[in-house]
Order: C-alpha cells, then sequence, then structure tokens
C-alpha cells in the first residue's frame, strides 16, 4: 500500500521538489529565460506572452496550490528537469487564479497540485491536474504513465492565453474531477 500511495501522490500531487523560489533560469526547449508570477503580464492589452492558469474543482479551501510550468522539450515534462517556473501560493479562494509571464512565444505544460494539508508532503488526498485536463486513471497510476506532453502542451503566443484547470482527486479506486466540486468547497 506504501507503493502505492506513493506513486499516487508522485502522479497526482506533482510534488518533485525543486530548490529555489518561484522563478527560474531556463533553457528548455529552445526557450531560454525566465517565467515567474506576473499579475500585469495578464491584463488586457498585454502584448507579453504569458499564461493565466484558473484552478477549479477544489476539494476545499486552505493548504496551498503549487502551479509548475514546462517549456517545449517533452523529455523535461514533469521529470523534475528543467521547469520554468514553479509558484507555490495560499489556496484562499476557489476558482484560483494566478499569471505566469514566459519568456516567449510557444509550447508550453503546465502542471498544477493541490496539497489540501498545506504541509508540503504528497498525500493521498491531494489533488492535481495539467493544462488540457487530461484523464487521469488508476492504471495510469499503478504503471506511472504521465500524460502524454502532446497531450497536455498548449500554445502561448504574444499576449495572455487562459488555462483552466480541474484539479482531479483519488475517490475510491478512481482519479477525477469531484462531482459539482464548486458547490461544495469547504473552508477550515
Amino acid at each position: 500500500m506504501l507503493k502505492l500511495s506513493h506513486t499516487i501522490a508522485v502522479l497526482v500531487a506533482l510534488s518533485a521538489p525543486l530548490a529555489g523560489a518561484s522563478a527560474a533560469a531556463i533553457k528548455a526547449g529552445g526557450i531560454t529565460g525566465v517565467a515567474t508570477a506576473d499579475p500585469a503580464a495578464c491584463r488586457p492589452g498585454s502584448q507579453r506572452p504569458a499564461v493565466l492558469v484558473k484552478v477549479d474543482g477544489f476539494k476545499r479551501i486552505g493548504g496551498n496550490l503549487r502551479v509548475q510550468v514546462y517549456g517545449g522539450d517533452p523529455a523535461q515534462f514533469v521529470k523534475g528537469g528543467e521547469r520554468l517556473a514553479r509558484i507555490d501560493m495560499p489556496v484562499r479562494t476557489a476558482p484560483s487564479e494566478v499569471c505566469v509571464a514566459l519568456p516567449g512565444p510557444g509550447r508550453y505544460a503546465i502542471a498544477v497540485r493541490h496539497d489540501v494539508e498545506g504541509d508540503g508532503k504528497s498525500g493521498l488526498n491531494d489533488g492535481g491536474g495539467f493544462s488540457r485536463n487530461p484523464g487521469i486513471s488508476l492504471s495510469d497510476v499503478l504503471a506511472r504513465r504521465m500524460p502524454r506532453y502532446e497531450d497536455v502542451a498548449i500554445a502561448v503566443g504574444a499576449g495572455p492565453r487562459p488555462v483552466d484547470i480541474v484539479l482531479n482527486y483519488r475517490q475510491g479506486l478512481s482519479i477525477k474531477p469531484l462531482a459539482m466540486a464548486h458547490t461544495r468547497v469547504a473552508a477550515f
């Protein structure tokens, strides 16, 4: 059971450690630069490459949300490799939004994790999701299969791009979005 718990935590919670702050210098997939949390990059009329990540479907308000952005190299996607940004923030509202300024137009992948307990540790109650909201099955978890980069990659141009991500949580032997999560959100 410990092995299954660890696998679920790794796949769904996306908890690969990364030292440093919320911005990381990168060179991945032909993109070189820095990605940072920057609300100004998503303002109307902005011509800066950015993603406005809106995360919804929270099990409850509280804990922490981690947003990780990966560049155009599929080999680096969720491998603990070179990510462009990792932004950690408390969950105070549902949905939660974060604007991430990007180093340039290109293909990107986004992974999110809701650390329900807010303790920085992966747990079976944590939720996770990806850009383009691919399904995650228990067999994917057991086989340690991540979504294919092509299934989560998005194109970002010269301005901000909205990206909606719905969280998935373990529910019995399934991993899926909570039914009517937006109406059942509880604060703690």
